[in-house]
């Protein structure tokens, strides 16, 4: 499975998502500064880079994260993503997006504005790592919520095992 996560500017919420997916990112605490600042791509994108697909990685089950920035495309992103998937004879089933815009707080977008828009980076980048960590909790459940969606049925809990 491809697992994009998205948000505005690809920079912020959905690196730091995509982190946590693959446990980039303690899940039993909250990240320091320092841990966000050493991810790939965090308040690192150019303007311009938007809409790029940045691979993070690859989960423990093979499947294929990344990270993008949509900007103003909203929900029509899915539908080109989804659209251009078809036509690559990639099944939908294969493909999952996750918008992590909604979890997005005021300090992100003032320190990613700052940040990545006005080149200010040390304005920004304080503001939008303490906004991040704010935000930790909220992006931590959409992982955790939809999980399920990638990961086998053997390794979800409450399955059955099989015993020799």
């Amino acid at each position: 499975m491809i697992v994009i996560y998205h948000c505005f500017g690809g920079s912020h919420s959905s690196v730091t998502t995509a982190a946590i997916h693959l446990g980039l990112l303690p899940r039993n605490r909250l990240p320091t500064a320092a841990e966000l600042l050493a991810l790939p791509y965090f308040d690192g994108r150019s303007r311009g880079e938007e809409g790029e697909l940045k691979f993070m990685g690859t989960d423990v089950y093979g499947n294929r994260v990344y990270a993008v920035g949509k900007k103003n495309l909203g929900s029509r992103f899915e539908a080109l993503l989804y659209d251009l998937a078809a036509t690559l004879g990639i099944k939908r089933q294969d493909i999952l997006l996750l918008n992590t815009s909604p979890l997005v707080n005021l300090l992100m977008r003032i320190g990613g504005f700052t940040s990545r828009r006005m080149g200010l980076t040390f304005l920004g980048r304080p503001l939008v790592v303490l906004g991040t960590r704010r935000a930790f909790a909220s992006l931590l459940k959409l992982v955790e919520q939809n999980q399920h969606l990638w990961m086998p049925a053997r390794a979800l809990p409450g399955t059955p095992t099989r015993q020799a």
